[in-house]
């Protein structure tokens, strides 16, 4: 699975970039029989919920047409806690 999800950040890296958005982490775990696909991202001063959301809307049809996983998954997209330094 590292390969993919390593495929899934190459994917959305440069997405991400032109909204000034780093791509933290991307990670498939399985948490009680539920598969996930964690996104983290980071941006100078932090984001905001809308901000994760633009995101969420612009990765969401990125994979949708890659299909890089055909289990089904929970897609997390979330925010560093703190913006990156």
């Amino acid at each position: 699975m590292k390969n993919v999800t390593k495929e899934i950040e190459d994917l959305i890296k440069k997405p991400m970039e032109e909204m000034g958005i780093k791509v933290h982490s991307v990670e498939y775990t399985k948490e009680n029989n539920h598969n996930f696909l964690k996104i983290t991202l980071d941006k100078v001063n932090g984001l905001d919920l809308d901000q994760v959301v633009e995101a969420t809307n612009i990765i969401n049809p990125i994979l949708d047409d890659n299909d890089l996983i055909k289990d089904e998954y929970i897609l997390d997209v979330s925010s560093k806690e703190r913006g990156e330094s």
